[in-house]
């Protein structure tokens, strides 16, 4: 199943066929045949995690790039919080949000603003749902991917609020239209982007038909330009900014947790520790009175993503310096008069692993699978070009791989097979 699309892609020209990065994808995604990895889409949740292990760089993000403004009569622009935290010696944020208007862009409207608006509505939502409690943050596209995929009895965990980004989307558009008089179908909004991830989810939205996001930029692809630009606006910026400390926040681990200001909360960042706590959720290993639970599929969160420039740890040092002297919040919900922040769908089970349309056919393929597996070593070496042995065993039985791409049964056949052709030679 692929009908969301992904953004990650593989350039086949860079690739050497290597091993690293079917070990490391979290929803086994990856094969690797015929000397070339090939991405399964329905699997793919635009993790990044093969971007960033890959050494010879074939895989990529796809986004768009800033001559779209073309497009549109009038652009806005939605820097992410981590785009602050990119920059050496930055101290007044400011700077960096004008600099983004000299580069092309009309206005700008801060995702750490919505930030604050998505943190006041969230703790109304989880006071009036404590028998829900705890409640999984959806800010992270990929963690919310990965609920639909491999943790389908947790989708009703979900907290159904748009995240930061779309709020913005919603609130600068209705800004401008406002302030222009344009149609909302001439305005452009452009999301400044981290990850990957939240490039899929502006193409095929979670939780609602249409993105209120019409163009995402990666960040690592405008930093030349704003770098060049800001100097221009260090002694004298426009006043832009209007978030504070819970917003900008929302860029590194624990932000979102901090913006519900309850110590009744987990946070934890890294895919593989994403699992983890979703295991743990699954099986109740949490106490009852937990209420909230942060998720963030890059380490260090939306700092680690694959399309930021800076290291994530230094740019989290970077944060703290820059939420120093801010307010603990700018932004509050009543200055921004209406707008929509629950989900207008709901986000349901991706059966992407099943095996088979109907449930005795998937029994018999599970006992073959299981069958197979027993007959490889149990290695989970990646040699055969899946990431473990049932997994090529479930390759087998799809059809699309045999026993002899595992290099210890063909080590087998071809010392059977020499065995075979010597009492041959011997009796002829």
């Amino acid at each position: 199943m692929d009908h969301y699309g992904n953004s990650v892609y593989l350039m086949e020209n860079l690739c050497k066929g290597c091993t690293n990065c079917i070990s490391r994808c979290p929803t086994q995604a990856i094969r690797v045949r015929n000397n070339k990895a090939v991405i399964t889409p329905g699997r793919c949740i635009d993790c990044g995690e093969c971007i960033r292990i890959c050494p010879h760089h074939a895989k990529k993000a796809r986004r768009d790039f800033i001559d779209a403004t073309e497009k549109y009569k009038y652009t806005v622009a939605l820097p992410a919080p981590s785009l602050c935290a990119q920059f050496n010696n930055l101290e007044d944020i400011n700077i960096l949000l004008t600099a983004i208007k000299d580069i092309g862009f009309d206005d700008v409207f801060e995702v750490s603003a919505a930030a604050e608006i998505v943190s006041e509505e969230s703790r109304k939502y989880i006071a009036m749902h404590k028998d829900e409690w705890p409640l999984i943050s959806t800010a992270c596209p990929t963690v919310v991917r990965l609920v639909q995929v491999r943790f389908p009895n947790l989708c009703e965990k979900l907290l159904p609020l748009k995240t930061p980004a779309e709020l913005a989307g919603e609130l600068a558009r209705k800004k401008a239209v406002e302030l222009t008089g344009y149609k909302p179908e001439e305005i452009g909004i452009f999301f400044l982007s981290p990850c990957a991830s939240k490039v899929t989810a502006v193409k095929n939205p979670i939780g609602a038909e249409k993105s209120n996001i019409d163009e995402v930029l990666a960040i690592k692809d405008i930093y030349p330009v704003l770098l060049a630009a800001m100097p221009k606006y260090a002694d004298a910026p426009e006043e832009l900014s209007h978030s504070g400390k819970i917003g900008l926040s929302w860029g590194v681990t624990g932000g979102e947790v901090g913006g519900l200001l309850s110590d009744s909360c987990v946070a934890a960042d890294g895919i593989e520790n994403v699992i983890h706590v979703l295991e743990d959720l699954e099986d109740d290993k949490f106490s009852q009175d937990l209420e909230f639970i942060e998720l963030n599929a890059c380490n260090g969160g939306c700092v680690g993503g694959v399309m930021n420039v800076e290291n994530p740890f230094a740019a989290k040092a970077k944060m703290q310096h820059l939420r120093k002297y801010l307010p603990v919040a700018a932004a509050r919900s009543d200055s921004y008069g209406e707008y929509d922040i629950n989900w207008s769908e709901k986000v349901e089970y991706q059966p992407v692993f099943e095996l088979a349309d109907n449930l005795k056919e998937s029994m018999e393929k599970m006992a073959r699978i299981e069958e197979l597996t027993k007959e490889f070593p149990g290695l989970d070496c990646g040699c055969c070009g899946a990431p473990s042995c049932k997994a090529l065993a479930e390759d087998i039985v799809k059809g699309v791989a045999k026993k002899q791409d595992c290099i210890h049964v063909l080590r087998e056949y071809i010392h059977k097979l020499s065995e075979d052709i010597a009492e041959l030679s011997e009796s002829i």
